[in-house]
């Protein structure tokens, strides 16, 4: 199954943390995760190579997991796009744990 956590301080997404494999079909043949792991991609894409914001990225690839971590002080219009954006995130693996609910989890921390 695959985990998707995202790290709350108040009202403000702070980062995520997606580890595991969905199980749905065969490594490479896998569709939700590679799904996730497109979306994954874009979002820390757009957040350090976009928007150059140096946001922690960790990738483990002993238990197939990637945490992405928001820098601090932010400027407005970087906040509200990045809020946005992990919103973003959130909601659509929110809507491919409605299709997957035996594959994918999604869990809010705080």
């Amino acid at each position: 199954m695959i985990t998707a956590s995202f790290r709350l301080e108040g009202d403000r997404i702070v980062g995520f943390t997606v580890k595991g494999h969905s199980g749905l079909a065969e490594e490479g043949s896998d569709v939700l995760c590679a799904a996730v792991t497109s979306a994954v991609r874009l979002t820390e894409c757009t957040v350090n190579d976009v928007l150059g914001l140096e946001a922690s990225v960790k990738v483990k690839e002993k238990d197939a997991s990637i945490t992405l971590r928001l820098p601090g002080g932010l400027g407005q219009t970087n906040e509200s796009t990045c809020q946005a954006l992990l919103t973003g995130l959130m909601v659509y693996f929110t809507q491919l744990h409605e299709e997957y609910p035996e594959h994918i989890l999604v869990v809010e921390e705080e």
